[in-house]
């Protein structure tokens, strides 16, 4: 037993030993090498190089080049790919050449190449093993010694935003590049430079004072727009400022397209951090509010890009080549005229509004005031410009058009459509309602209903005409708080509308008791609209009882139904009388804008903004109109702070100016 232990233990020492003596393969180390090289460890790849390879590139040199080369190109999808021999008879050798193959994903697109590797058999701390005999060919085969890699890009033209006739919201314009010649400069000019471009004298020496900069040359210092020609002039007239003409993002209709369209701006490093995987660089302008921000993929295009080595004979080799792809325009159902026709007149008010094809559900115009110059964001605002719109208490950079707002009386044609489809409302029964305020009980203690004009019984014609509070209160409550929230869904609330343009989506809110379900009857409670959906709400009235869906881009199919059959056909066109009497009586409260030949309907709404009741708070005004005989298009205002200042009367008469001009 005990010899045969001991043959046995002779044996495995036996193979202990010959492990041990069996020299490393050439195929094996460079296999490790290409592992490596996959794992892109450059540091633990220099130590494979051979003695030569060492002497013409230190480690530091060698990391830091494949590191920035692999960089600057954006590699990615790095598959090196070597297939080991199953038998070689190089490791018998003193040298040894594979192949392999190496393909890889750049900036420019994709890049393989296939390349030869050579080692060889050193000795190094008296133990012999393989290097590879590495050469500038192992980064790119067309790189030599002394050939360096270029990379050039080709900026796309950016997609212009255009109305429904082609004509620019958004579009590549020129712009003046101010600036002046290094070295010239006199600190008599630095104060009067500063102040017109709103710079501080800091700023201009620190641009001045940049690394690149040489004596004599142009340094740009701010670009300003081509229609700011009394400031041009005043630059101009110092010595030593220049102007020249550069690409540039321009609105030609300013700040009456200002919050739908948005601005253009230098990409933040944020953003660039979320949108690098996307094809952005630190170098592209983007999208930074309005349409420009929504389609800013489909506006910017892609950058040309070619990656090149240039030969020491002063050639170039073109290794990868992405071509340059123009942004896509994007065209708008936007009328620009009639966009700039609202805004005008809605002059310093500060509200909201919306014009819309009710068949088709095209958007004409989306309007919010007070606004800002997007011609002034984009090329940056100062300090000062960008302090005081924030603190401006009218909002400019609120786009209104996409918020939600108590709707105050423009809900009762909904609250009647729920009514009559549920039977809750009898258009020709007379309801008696005895004074100016009502309450259902004592159980709402100090808590009543009001209404501005007097009489009884009330039926549904004048309950519009009038726009009677308490009548369409107690008809919320005679629906009952479940059907009325099915009859709101059915018109869309509670649901994100599919629109072009984010918006909030329309709320029903609490119906917890009585009195809320009441107020909201008549658009008060917690009822929140935005103006699109208010007009999407309306055009049930002119077809049918469908309710169609708006649309903001001119490739969307028009007449689209959003909900079909939301109110019967006979109840919608008893609707769409009485909103014609709200016009065109006159008691109807919105009288003031009817125009003779030119019938118009519509309905007024006042929402109040309190905390409860009999405190003063603020007032909304509201106005919905259309042509009953030719709806091609409906104008849908709210104007803020309206309370003793004429209520839902100042965006009638605003309309009316409108529909006046446009008929």
């Amino acid at each position: 037993m005990k010899k045969f232990m001991g043959l046995l233990l002779a044996a495995v020492m036996v193979l202990v030993f010959a492990g041990c003596s069996k020299e490393p393969q050439p195929q094996d180390r460079f296999a490790e090498y290409i592992d490596l090289w996959n794992k892109q460890k450059f540091d633990q790849m220099y130590d494979y190089l051979s003695a030569s390879a060492k002497k013409k590139i230190s480690k530091e040199e060698f990391t830091s080049r494949y590191e920035k080369i692999y960089s600057d190109l954006e590699i990615s999808d790095l598959k090196l790919n070597f297939k080991k021999p199953k038998e070689d008879k190089q490791g018998k050798e003193e040298k040894a050449q594979y192949s392999f193959t190496a393909k890889m994903n750049s900036i420019a697109g994709p890049i393989s190449f296939d390349y030869k590797a050579n080692l060889k058999k050193e000795e190094k701390e008296k133990k012999k093993n393989w290097f590879v005999d590495w050469n500038t060919g192992f980064i790119f085969p067309q790189l030599k010694e002394g050939d360096k890699i270029s990379l050039s890009t080709v900026k796309p033209k950016r997609g212009e935003i255009l109305d429904r006739s082609g004509s620019a919201l958004a579009a590549n314009g020129q712009v003046y590049e101010v600036g002046v010649v290094a070295g010239k400069l006199d600190n008599s000019v630095l104060e009067p430079l500063a102040k017109l471009l709103q710079m501080t004298p800091e700023e201009i020496n620190k641009t001045l004072d940049a690394s690149w900069v040489q004596e004599g040359m142009f340094v740009p210092l701010k670009k300003i727009s081509m229609d700011d020609k009394d400031r041009i002039k005043q630059l101009v007239a110092l010595e030593p400022v220049q102007t020249r003409k550069v690409e540039g993002r321009v609105y030609p209709y300013g700040k009456a397209a200002a919050q739908l369209v948005g601005y253009v701006g230098p990409i933040t490093a944020e953003k660039l951090e979320k949108l690098k995987d996307k094809g952005y660089t630190a170098n592209d302008v983007i999208g930074m509010r309005g349409l420009e921000q929504v389609f800013d993929e489909q506006l910017k295009g892609t950058t040309g890009v070619t990656i090149s080595i240039k030969k020491t004979d002063g050639t170039q080799e073109v290794l990868a080549e992405q071509p340059v792809v123009d942004g896509k325009d994007v065209k708008l159902t936007i009328d620009a005229e009639l966009q700039k026709t609202i805004f005008n007149e809605m002059g310093k008010e500060a509200g909201t509004a919306a014009a819309m094809n009710p068949v088709s559900g095209e958007t004409l115009a989306l309007v919010s005031t007070p606004s800002f110059d997007p011609n002034q964001a984009t090329l940056g605002f100062s300090t000062d410009e960008w302090k005081a719109l924030q603190e401006n208490k009218q909002k400019p950079l609120l786009t209104r058009f996409s918020q939600g707002y108590a709707p105050g009386s423009v809900m009762k044609p909904i609250t009647a459509a729920v009514g009559l489809e549920s039977g809750a409302i009898k258009p020709d029964e007379g309801v008696k309602i005895d004074g100016l305020k009502w309450q259902k009980d004592k159980s709402w203690g100090g808590y009543y209903v009001t209404r501005v004009h007097s009489g009884s019984p009330i039926n549904l014609e004048k309950a519009f005409v009038y726009s009677d509070n308490i009548y369409f209160a107690q008809a919320a409550l005679k629906i009952g708080k479940d059907n009325f929230t099915a009859g709101l869904k059915k018109f869309g609330f509670e649901n994100k509308l599919d629109y072009a343009y984010p918006l909030e989506a329309s709320k029903i809110g609490g119906l917890g008791n009585d009195i809320a379900l009441a107020d909201s009857g008549y658009g008060q409670g917690q009822i929140q609209m935005s103006i699109v959906h208010l007009m999407s709400a309306y055009t049930p009235f002119m077809n049918n009882g469908n309710m169609i869906k708006p649309i903001l881009l001119a490739d969307d199919k028009p007449g689209q139904v959003l909900q079909k059959a939301v109110v019967s056909p006979d109840h919608a066109a008893l609707i769409a009388a009485d909103l014609r009497k709200v016009v065109g009586d006159a008691h109807g409260t919105a009288h003031a804008a009817d125009i003779n030949g030119y019938p118009l309907a519509g309905k007024t709404g006042t929402a109040e903004i309190k905390q409860k009741q009999g405190e003063t708070g603020t007032e909304l005004g509201w106005f919905v109109g259309y042509n009953v005989d030719n709806p091609k298009l409906m104008i849908a205002m709210m104007v803020e702070d309206v309370q003793k200042r004429g209520g839902s009367g100042i965006p009638v008469k605003k309309v009316k100016n409108i529909y006046t001009k446009w008929k």
